[in-house]
């Protein structure tokens, strides 16, 4: 199966190309699984996406992670709405792994198009992958995807099941079905006659449904585009939310880890008397570096205190690895370096920029630079595993958990169906939970424990210190204006590391091929109407392991953008927001949410000092990501000192149509949360191979009484729903750097924001 998805990763567009006959048909249904979703006792399943019991309660299978992006509670509102069901008796779980239930549009959105292109060439690429991802894809919660992929699937399994529960009332009541109508969880008849649906969802299962279940039209929603309440959140309110941490199987053991302090390295001798004399502690597990883990030493014990105590108690040699000469500051000088003479894959091109350089009256030119950052979720590193019998099971928070599925088996030597995977709530994931390092390890600890569980618990240093880095990356730009001070160049390359090929090898063993678009994302593929364009990016090794962080390379590349947008439109001695929007004539949809963002902000307008008589002033920036448009506006003091202080963000979205306005708003409102702290204390040092942060303290998180207020405005919209978790993050921190050159006279060009 791994080898099989690495195919796709690697360019299954162009193989299946040549199966004309296969490549020309439709996508597979992605209505019924392969095998029946499991049930309780008495109740029905009526397709590959729901459940309905006898006392009326509907099941929605969620094929995506929980990790407080409202997926949930979206996903189960589109299938409610079609199915005509009362929402109080809406409930969730978790769905099995199966082939339909595989991620579409995260591969096809990651294919490396500009947003404007067209023809024959994208839309071919684009159909043939989502075939390719419906047969041999997997299951994965990212990219700002889980709505967008499963917009249609949803819809179409609530309407197919009300269509079998109409198709049974019919029978049962020998009317037609054209006149029987279905409205919160009733189905009733204009002679008398209604039942909910627990009555007739037996008899339902045996109906036959149109092939192609009729939808409704969007003005006819009454639960898609409401302000619904979480449907998770009366079990994290109560405590009954389970969450990776909480699983707690009978006989449970602990495990406590001794990690390589270098990243990447491995055990070389242990000495683990010490840990063994701890009373409660059973064993101790020399762990490999698999999957792109450090290693390591495990120490099993009845309980977390007594498995940290031992684990304290051992002693290790290690193998220090490639990484042993590696620093963050070295590699920004190797970056610096190769900038110098950086040419980069052309993600885009327009014209001839470097032509019009030359011509251009005015050249503005700047570098940017940004660091490597950590996820740093709430909930630390943990899975919980029970091997014996051949089998192992897993009880886990994850973003991928067929991934999860098949990298254990391997690492087990035994078959993918030996494996079962339970996956829980995420206390966060920010892509972090998108590797499968945690849980081989988990299972190799579990391996050694003679059948009883095993939940493996790292500490909140050891997921900083041991994590898949948003890398470093740095860019260079030169843009040119004409006579008149308009916009007639733009040429920019970014150096950085590529993610792609390293997550394909450490999950699948082998190689990445063709360009990564996550390392341009951002830079390449924005709406601006530049007249001649270069924008590429060169891609440099390291031997530090990267990874997916919220937004990925938007992360970086909009600060990048934006602040130098910004930088010209100052040159050309413009307003910024006008200077966008003469960049956006033909893009009605961004210039939009640009003005939006601009009136309800006030722009333009005297901005009244803080309370203690601080001056403020304003900064925006436009992106486009994940499918959705974001403008922000923030508004920036600087304190006595020079703390920097953001009092308000206002924040206008276009992501298609608003499938829960309240969670599109706390989306946003957590975006900025997250992309403040990193804008303005988010970095990771590393010293000889070796993170030098280790918790909070110096891996700050944006505090309660420094939360700026957030508004968020929503552009009404029918068009098809797009990304919402990650496009809210890109935005925030050019704004803050906008507002604050307004301020102060200082032009920061490097994450994090520090005032000289």
């Amino acid at each position: 199966m791994a080898r099989r998805r690495t195919f796709l990763l690697a360019g299954a567009a162009a193989a299946g190309a040549l199966v004309i006959g296969w490549g020309v048909t439709p996508p597979r249904q992605r209505l019924h699984a392969s095998a029946q979703p499991p049930a309780a006792e008495g109740a029905t399943t009526l397709n590959g996406w729901l459940v309905i019991t006898p006392d009326h309660q509907v099941t929605v299978l969620m094929a995506r992670a929980e990790m407080g992006q409202g997926t949930h509670t979206g996903l189960a509102a589109i299938l409610a709405e079609e199915l005509d069901a009362d929402w109080s008796q809406v409930r969730v779980a978790m769905a099995p792994i199966d082939d339909i239930y595989n991620n579409l549009a995260t591969v096809v959105d990651g294919l490396p198009f500009h947003p404007n292109q067209e023809g024959t060439l994208k839309s071919l690429a684009g159909w043939l992958t989502a075939k390719t991802m419906r047969e041999i894809g997997a299951m994965v919660t990212g990219g700002s995807s889980s709505i967008k992929d499963l917009w249609l699937p949803m819809r179409e399994a609530g309407a197919h099941a009300r269509a079998l529960l109409v198709a049974a009332a019919a029978e049962r009541w020998k009317v037609p079905a054209a006149d029987i109508t279905v409205r919160g969880g009733v189905v009733a008849h204009a002679s008398g006659p209604q039942a909910r649906f627990g009555d007739l969802a037996a008899a339902a299962a045996g109906q036959k449904a149109p092939r192609t279940p009729v939808l409704k039209q969007p003005q006819d929603f009454r639960l898609a585009g409401q302000p619904l309440r979480r449907i998770e959140a009366a079990g994290k309110l109560d405590g009954s939310a389970r969450f990776g941490i909480d699983a707690l199987p009978e006989g449970l053991l602990y495990a406590s880890v001794v990690l390589c302090p270098t990243r990447g390295g491995q055990v070389s001798g242990v000495r683990a008397d010490g840990a063994r004399a701890v009373a409660g502690v059973r064993r101790t597990v020399v762990l490999p570096p698999r999957n792109g883990a450090s290693g390591g030493v495990a120490v099993i014990a009845d309980t977390p205190f007594h498995a940290q105590k031992g684990a304290a108690q051992v002693q290790v040699d290690w193998q220090h690895g490639p990484a042993a000469e590696f620093s963050s500051d070295g590699a920004l000088r190797q970056l610096r370096q190769r900038l110098e003479t950086a040419e980069g894959f052309a993600f885009h091109r327009q014209g001839d920029a470097d032509k019009a350089l030359g011509s251009a009256a005015k050249v503005v030119k700047a570098d940017y630079e940004a660091p490597y950052l950590a996820h740093a979720a709430l909930e630390p590193i943990n899975a919980t595993a029970q091997v014996a019998d051949g089998r192992c099971t897993l009880w886990l928070s994850t973003q991928v958990p067929d991934l999860v599925r098949s990298a254990v088996a391997k690492a087990l030597a035994i078959d993918e169906s030996a494996v079962e995977v339970h996956q829980l709530l995420l206390g966060g994931g920010f892509g972090r939970r998108l590797e499968v390092d945690y849980a081989v390890q988990a299972a190799l600890v579990a391996q050694a424990a003679d059948g009883a569980p095993v939940q493996t618990i790292w500490s909140r240093a050891q997921d900083i210190q041991h994590d898949f880095y948003r890398p470093a990356c740095v860019a260079r730009f030169q843009a040119g204006l004409d006579d008149q001070q308009r916009l007639v160049a733009w040429h920019n390359i970014s150096v950085g590391q590529a993610i792609v090929p390293q997550v394909m090898d450490r999950v699948f063993g082998l190689p990445g091929g063709g360009p990564d678009k996550t390392a341009s994302e951002g830079a390449f593929d924005q709406p601006y109407e530049w007249p001649h364009a270069y924008i590429a990016h060169e891609t440099v090794e390291f031997p530090w392991p990267v990874g997916f962080w919220r937004s990925v390379g938007h992360s970086h590349q909009a600060f990048f953008k934006e602040c130098f947008l910004d930088e010209v439109a100052l040159a050309a001695g413009q307003d910024p927001v006008a200077f966008r929007a003469a960049l956006l004539k033909q893009h009605p949809r961004h210039l939009a949410v640009l003005k939006l963002a601009a009136d309800k902000a006030g722009w333009g307008q005297p901005l009244a000092p803080t309370a203690d008589g601080r001056p403020r002033a304003r900064g925006v920036a436009l992106h486009q990501s994940f499918g959705s448009v974001v403008a922000q506006v923030a508004e920036v003091s600087v304190g006595a000192d020079k703390a920097i202080r953001v009092h308000r963000v206002v924040c206008a979205v276009d992501c298609g149509y608003p499938v829960n306005p309240n969670l599109i708003a706390q989306q946003m409102e957590g975006a900025v949360v997250f992309g403040l702290s990193a804008a303005l204390w988010g970095e990771v040092r590393i010293e000889r191979g070796q993170v030098q942060q280790s918790n909070y303290h110096d891996v700050p998180l944006l505090r309660m009484a420094d939360c700026p207020v957030v508004e968020t405005h929503i552009v009404p919209s029918t068009g098809h729903p797009e990304g919402v978790g990650e496009p809210g993050v890109p935005p925030i921190a050019p704004a803050v750097a906008n507002a604050l050159a307004a301020l102060t006279g200082q032009r920061l060009r490097r994450l994090p924001l520090q005032l000289a």
